[in-house]
């Protein structure tokens, strides 16, 4: 008897963890009935039903593919509301009904132009594109973040990074600019890494302070020397794409992934590096641990301080390589605030990502594929404002971080100073 009792007590404490909050269920629930009714309504029933949609060479009925999806989000939304999906299968959930409600505004923004035909593969290369610096200062953050250290200054490691890049690029060449790109940023690193670790100044504040710092400085510099010569200072070489033998030849895939430049192709290795060695190596187990109960590694031996100053000066040099995409990745020259606010999309993306190199990647391919669609916007669909086009991408960032997170916890002593015993 006691036996069994005691396994009863195991599986309802396991449906207990398994289960989802009820504020949860019906917050996610509830933007699952929007997803769905938008899509039934205003993007299906709203169309003729001749409307055909051009997506390449796919042809798609735009009342049919809107009714089809606006269906299936809300059965999944009933699904939620009534019993709720388990907390493993409630992002994929999210994710699928996001992705079938692109496919349905996209069939509805070329059903809608008069089958104006949607070039989805550009769509989504100029998503990647966009991404890639919000990738790279979301890795910078989760170094630093997963070390203890909350890192606000990833605009303006990016920042720096942009500026080192276009200037060394334009004197000694693009492949110098990327490790100047690279040094420039791991020296902000170095600064927060500094105050924040010895000096126990309130990390938030101090990166804010850097992110001001690194926007003056850059724009002196840029309005004394490389204003003043910009053939010399401020026209480096832009990398050429690569198309890789074999992968770049993948239908689809091809030219999404692998005809890129060499800023894209380091970005994959980067992530890969980071996502192995944070879960698979002894240093990602000692990392983890410093950010989670810094004192408890302390006492094993684990060399606290030391950790911390190498990770984030390592961080803010890969946030410089998101930096160097604006100057020697795409746009050829620097200017004044380059990055334009990436680097907190950056840090939204981070949060989003639940403190997770995939996750984090994610989220950055979702700010991404908003800022690509609000260009593809305002070319297709006219009569939307400008003004109401250029919010999209904060729109995304502030509505993941608001409502689609839900409570998320950082590593216990993120932006807990430790003093060693």
């Amino acid at each position: 008897m006691a036996t069994t009792e005691q396994a009863t007590e195991v599986v309802v404490e396991h449906q207990v963890v398994d289960a989802q909050p009820l504020r949860t269920r019906i917050g996610v629930g509830a933007f699952l009935v929007l997803l769905g009714v938008v899509s039934l309504w205003f993007l299906g029933l709203k169309l003729d039903g001749s409307a055909k949609a051009h997506l390449n060479k796919l042809v798609l009925p735009g009342l049919a593919t809107g009714v089809v999806v606006g269906v299936v989000i809300l059965a999944l939304a009933g699904y939620q509301l009534a019993r709720g999906f388990r907390r493993q299968q409630v992002g994929l959930v999210l994710g699928g009904s996001l992705l079938l409600f692109v496919v349905a505004f996209l069939t509805w923004v070329s059903a809608h132009g008069d089958g104006a035909r949607v070039d989805l593969t550009g769509l989504l290369q100029n998503s990647i594109g966009l991404a890639v610096p919000l990738m790279l200062g979301a890795m910078a953050g989760v170094l630093c973040e997963r070390s203890g250290v909350i890192n606000v200054a990833i605009e303006g490691q990016m920042l720096a990074g942009a500026f080192g890049a276009a200037l060394i690029g334009s004197v000694a060449g693009s492949w110098f600019g990327l490790v100047g790109a690279a040094v420039f940023g791991a020296l902000i690193g170095a600064i927060l890494a500094v105050f924040a670790i010895k000096y126990l100044v309130n990390q938030v504040v101090l990166g804010v302070v850097l992110n001001v710092f690194a926007l003056g400085l850059t724009g002196f510099f840029y309005d004394a020397f490389m204003q003043q010569n910009t053939q010399a200072l401020n026209t480096p070489k832009v990398f050429k794409p690569i198309d890789l033998p074999v992968l770049g030849d993948i239908p689809f895939i091809g030219p999404l992934l692998f005809q890129a430049n060499i800023v894209v192709y380091l970005t994959y290795v980067i992530i890969v590096a980071v996502d192995v060695a944070l879960f698979r190596t002894r240093w990602g187990l000692r990392t983890r641990a410093i950010g989670e109960h810094p004192k408890a590694a302390d006492t094993v031996g684990i060399k606290v301080l030391a950790m911390r100053y190498r990770n984030v000066i390592i961080g803010g040099a890969i946030a410089g390589i998101g930096g160097a995409y604006f100057t020697v990745g795409s746009v050829g020259a620097f200017g004044k605030n380059i990055t334009s606010g990436n680097g907190f999309i950056a840090l939204a993306a981070l949060i989003f990502g639940r403190w997770s190199p995939r996750g984090a990647v994610a989220a950055s391919l979702l700010f991404g594929f908003a800022s690509a669609l609000q260009t593809l916007l305002s070319f297709t669909v006219p009569g939307i404002p400008s003004n109401f086009l250029a919010m999209l991408p904060y729109v995304a960032t502030i509505l993941a971080v608001a409502g689609l997170v839900g409570r998320v916890r950082a590593p216990a002593a993120d932006g807990e100073p430790y003093v060693a015993r």
